[in-house]
């Protein structure tokens, strides 16, 4: 197994943790990982343009008045695309960007993205996130001791105080391990692990 220096966040080493081999040392394909982000950007494209047809309209469907007799013209409900308010006829409909990835597509990929930060001295592990207080300058002050320009940090359980001190920080993203994605891993400079976030993502990516 690999091991990665723990540290605190004066960025003083404190101990040592183990790394699972088949996750953070594992052969890194580039086109895995760029088909990967690619699915992952399409799926946040919102689609284009999108009106409702004169079955979708809500309505009554009865005949507005009778065929004959009336004087008027014959009409049908009034969601006719002829009537105002009524459907629109060969209008846009909504399209899905979506590029489906294999789960097991998707592991693979996020255990490269971590192997390669591994590989590049661009992982850091850190004890504890626990921040005291709300307050941006206690962050920014533990950010400095590292030296990094943008970073995104993975913690092992939501953490508001976290979150809300880092918000007015430039180039840095929060998010609890769950939400852990190749294109964020890729996209910020260094990746700061919390220590208690490394076991559930190891469990999430082995089973």
């Amino acid at each position: 197994m690999a091991v990665a220096d723990v540290y605190n966040l004066k960025n003083e080493k404190i101990s040592e943790v183990d790394l699972r081999d088949d996750i953070f040392s594992v052969p890194v394909k580039v086109d895995v990982l760029h088909q990967v982000v690619v699915s992952q950007l399409a799926a946040r494209r919102s689609g284009n343009a999108v009106v409702k047809t004169r079955a979708q309209v809500k309505g009554s469907g009865a005949k507005l008045w009778r065929q004959k007799g009336t004087g008027r013209a014959r009409a049908g409900n009034a969601a006719s695309p002829t009537r105002k308010g009524g459907g629109v006829a060969f209008g846009p409909s909504q399209r899905s960007y979506k590029k489906k990835i294999n789960k097991k597509v998707g592991k693979s990929a996020l255990c490269m993205a971590l192997t390669d930060k591994m590989q590049n001295e661009q992982l850091t592990v850190v004890d504890s996130f626990d921040l005291s207080q709300i307050k941006t300058k206690v962050f920014a002050d533990a950010m400095s001791a590292f030296d990094v320009r943008g970073a995104l940090i993975v913690t092992g359980q939501k953490s508001e105080n976290l979150e809300k001190s880092s918000r007015n920080v430039p180039r840095i993203k929060v998010m609890p391990h769950e939400g852990m994605n190749v294109y964020d891993i890729l996209k910020y400079d260094h990746l700061f692990l919390e220590q208690s976030a490394i076991e559930k993502i190891e469990e999430a990516l082995v089973a």
